[in-house]
C-alpha cells in the first residue's frame, strides 16, 4: 500500500491518464487490493477493483458455507452490508469530490430478490469485494491525495465495516430464512405443486415503479382458503401454513381491482427467493415456470407453432414460422412454444397481457367465422393436452370468460384481495350452463421442434469490434442490434441483464451448426454451474463486473429477440 501511495503522490496533478499506472495489486495487514482497471477519464465508466480479505481475517464459520443454498445468501448479505457502508459514508460527506463519478464507490447492491451475483465471492474462507470507484480528479487533472484516502482509507474502511464488523446474528437469521426456503421448494417438487404462499404474505407492491412492498392500514395480508391450506415443516421455527397450488390447470377469477394480477405477478417472482421483510419470502414457484404473453412487433426464427396455428393465409409454414413483425397471437404461441423448448413446465397467462383470439373464440364467432377460415386453435382447447401429454401446468387469470371452467382443475377467486375456492361452484356452473362448444382441435399436442441456430446469423462485432453491453434491465446492445427483452417479465435486476449480454458472446462462440438451441442453452448452464458467473470475466483472475445470475428460460428469451437469428428446424410437428 506504501508503493501505491508513492505512485499517487508522484502522477499527482498529472493528466487523467496517469491513473494507469495504478493497475496491479498491493498488500497491507489484513487485505489485498488489486486494482484491475482504471478508468481513462473521469466521465467514463468507473474503475474496477478488488478487495481480498483472507480466511484467516474474516473468520466466516464453516456452517455458513456449507451448502449451495447458504453460500448464495452468505455473499447476498455480505454485499448487502457493503451497500449499507458505502451509504453510510456518502452521508457523512466523504463521497463525491471532483468531476464526473470523482471519489464514489459502487457495489452491485441487491434487491429484493437473493440472486447468486459476482459482487462477493467467498471461496475457502476467502473473501473477495469487487467494487467499482471514481477516481478523483479536478476536470481530467488527477487528485493524487484524494485518490490516496480513497483507496487506501476509504475502501478499505468499507469492507472492513461490511466483511468483519456485521452482526453474526442477523446474518444467522438470514440464512435461517434461505434453510427454510429451500426445504419449502423441496416438499413442493416432493408433492407435486408449483406454487406455495404463506398466509400473511404481502402481495401488492407500493407502486408501480417499485418492487418493495406495500405498508399501511389498507394491506390485506394473504390467508389461504381451507380447502387448499397445507403445512410446511421448515428448519428453525414452527412449520409454514398457506396456499399450495397444485399441478394441472388453475384458473384465478373475480372481479377487477380485487387481487388477481397482484396474486399473478407475485407468483412469477417466486421463482427467486426473497429477503426478510419483502413480504413474500415464503411466495415459492417451481423455478421452471414461465410467464407468458402477446408481443406484436416481435421477430421469430423458425418455431413450430403448429399446435396452436395453422393454415396461414398464402400457403406460409407454421412448423417452422419466421416473421419479422408477428402479431398478438403468432407471438403468444411462439413465445410460449420457445420456453417449453428449454424446459418449462409451468405457464403463467394473464388475459390481460394476451391475444384475445388466442384465448378464446366464442360461439357466436365461431358461427361466423368457420374453423376452415380461421388458422388459430384457441389456447382453451389446447390447455388440456398441454398438462396430460407433456406434464406443463398453466395458471391464468381470467375475467372474462367461463368457458375455461370445463378445463380447470382448481379455481380460485380473488376478493377484496381474498383468496376463495370456488372450484366446485364453478363446475357445477358448468353443468347448469352447459356451452355448445365441442373444441375446435382435439389432436395430440405433438412434440416440439427442435431448432439449429446457423453460425453468423448473428455477432457482436461491430466496426471491428466486440460489443455485448446492456443498457438497463431491457435493452441490450449486441453487435448493431437491439434486443428488446420490455415484454421478458421475469427478469428483475440490470445485472441478470449484463450477464446475458455476455452470456450471449459465449452462445454465438458455442454454435456449430449442430446443437440445438436447448442443448446450447444447457451446456452454458452446466459451465454456469461448475465456474459460476466469473467466467464471465473478459480477463480470468480479474474484475468479472456487475452480474447476477439470470434463468435459462430469460437467456433463451434474448437469443429468440435477435432479429437476424436464423435456425434450422428438425423434429416436432412438421418433421
Amino acid at each position: 500500500m506504501r508503493r501505491l501511495e508513492d505512485i499517487l503522490r508522484r502522477i499527482d496533478r498529472k493528466g487523467y491518464k496517469a491513473y494507469k499506472e495504478t493497475e496491479g495489486s498491493y498488500r497491507s495487514a489484513w487485505f489485498e487490493l488489486h486494482i484491475d482497471h482504471a478508468q481513462a477519464d473521469p466521465f467514463a465508466p468507473p474503475s474496477r477493483v478488488r478487495v481480498t480479505v483472507p480466511a484467516s481475517v474474516a473468520r466466516l464459520r464453516p456452517e455458513w458455507m456449507e451448502s449451495g443454498h447458504r453460500l448464495v445468501a452468505l455473499t447476498d448479505f455480505l454485499a448487502r452490508q457493503i451497500a449499507a457502508a458505502i451509504r453510510e459514508r456518502q452521508r457523512r460527506n466523504r463521497g463525491h469530490t471532483g468531476t464526473g463519478n470523482s471519489g464514489l464507490i459502487f457495489i452491485d447492491e441487491p434487491g429484493q430478490q437473493i440472486l447468486p451475483r459476482t459482487a462477493v465471492a467467498v471461496r475457502g474462507g476467502d473473501v473477495e469485494v469487487r467494487l467499482s470507484v471514481g477516481l478523483p480528479a479536478a476536470g481530467r487533472t488527477v487528485l493524487g491525495e484524494e485518490a490516496r484516502r480513497l483507496l487506501a482509507e476509504d475502501v478499505p474502511a468499507v469492507v472492513r465495516r461490511g466483511i468483519l464488523e456485521f452482526s453474526p446474528d442477523r446474518l444467522e437469521e438470514h440464512l435461517r430464512l434461505a434453510d427454510r426456503q429451500a426445504a419449502i421448494r423441496r416438499y413442493m417438487e416432493e408433492r407435486g405443486w408449483i406454487a406455495f404462499v404463506a398466509n400473511g404474505a404481502v402481495l401488492p407492491r407500493e407502486s408501480g415503479a417499485s418492487d418493495r412492498p406495500m405498508r399501511g392500514p389498507g394491506v390485506v395480508p394473504f390467508q389461504s382458503p381451507p380447502s387448499l391450506e397445507a403445512e410446511i415443516p421448515v428448519p428453525h421455527g414452527p412449520p409454514v401454513r398457506g396456499m399450495a397450488i397444485p399441478r394441472g390447470v388453475t384458473l384465478i377469477v373475480g372481479g377487477g381491482y380485487h387481487g388477481k394480477t397482484t396474486l399473478l405477478k407475485a407468483l412469477e417472482r417466486g421463482v427467486y427467493n426473497h429477503v426478510a421483510g419483502d413480504g413474500r419470502e415464503y411466495v415459492l414457484t417451481r423455478e421452471t415456470a414461465c410467464k407468458i404473453r402477446a408481443e406484436d412487433g416481435r421477430s421469430v426464427a423458425g418455431v413450430d407453432i403448429s399446435p396452436f396455428i395453422s393454415r396461414l393465409p398464402f400457403g406460409k409454414e407454421t412448423t417452422a414460422f419466421s416473421t419479422d413483425d408477428a402479431s398478438g397471437s403468432t407471438s403468444q404461441a411462439a413465445n410460449i412454444m420457445e420456453m417449453l423448448e428449454v424446459g418449462a413446465d409451468v405457464l403463467f397467462i394473464d388475459e390481460d397481457t394476451s391475444a384475445t383470439n388466442f384465448m378464446i373464440r366464442d360461439a357466436r364467432m365461431r358461427k361466423l367465422v368457420a374453423k376452415d377460415r380461421e388458422p388459430i386453435t384457441p389456447f382453451i382447447d389446447r390447455v388440456r393436452r398441454l398438462y396430460e401429454e407433456r406434464g406443463v401446468s398453466t395458471v391464468l387469470v381470467l375475467g372474462g370468460s367461463g368457458d375455461y371452467f370445463d378445463v380447470a382443475d382448481t379455481v380460485i377467486l380473488m376478493h377484496e384481495y381474498r383468496p376463495y375456492d370456488v372450484t366446485q361452484e364453478a363446475k357445477s356452473i358448468a353443468a347448469e350452463l352447459p356451452i355448445d362448444r365441442p373444441p375446435e382441435r382435439d389432436e395430440p399436442f405433438g412434440g416440439t421442434a427442435e431448432r439449429i441456430p446457423l453460425p453468423g446469423s448473428f455477432g457482436a462485432s461491430r466496426s471491428g469490434k466486440d460489443k455485448a453491453e446492456a443498457k438497463g434491465l431491457h435493452t441490450i446492445l449486441y453487435g448493431a442490434q437491439i434486443i428488446d427483452l420490455s415484454a421478458v417479465e421475469q427478469l428483475v435486476d440490470p445485472s441478470q441483464t449484463r450477464a446475458i449480454a455476455r452470456l450471449l458472446r459465449l452462445l454465438e462462440q458455442s454454435m456449430d451448426g449442430r446443437r440445438t438451441v436447448a442443448e446450447l442453452i444447457a451446456a452454458i448452464g452446466e459451465r454456469l454451474r461448475r465456474e459460476g458467473l466469473d467466467l464471465l470475466s473478459p480477463h480470468p483472475g480479474r474484475h468479472p463486473g456487475d452480474l447476477a445470475m439470470p434463468r435459462p428460460f430469460e437467456l433463451a428469451a434474448a437469443l429468440n429477440r435477435i432479429r437476424s437469428l436464423r435456425v434450422r428446424t428438425v423434429g416436432g410437428q412438421g418433421g
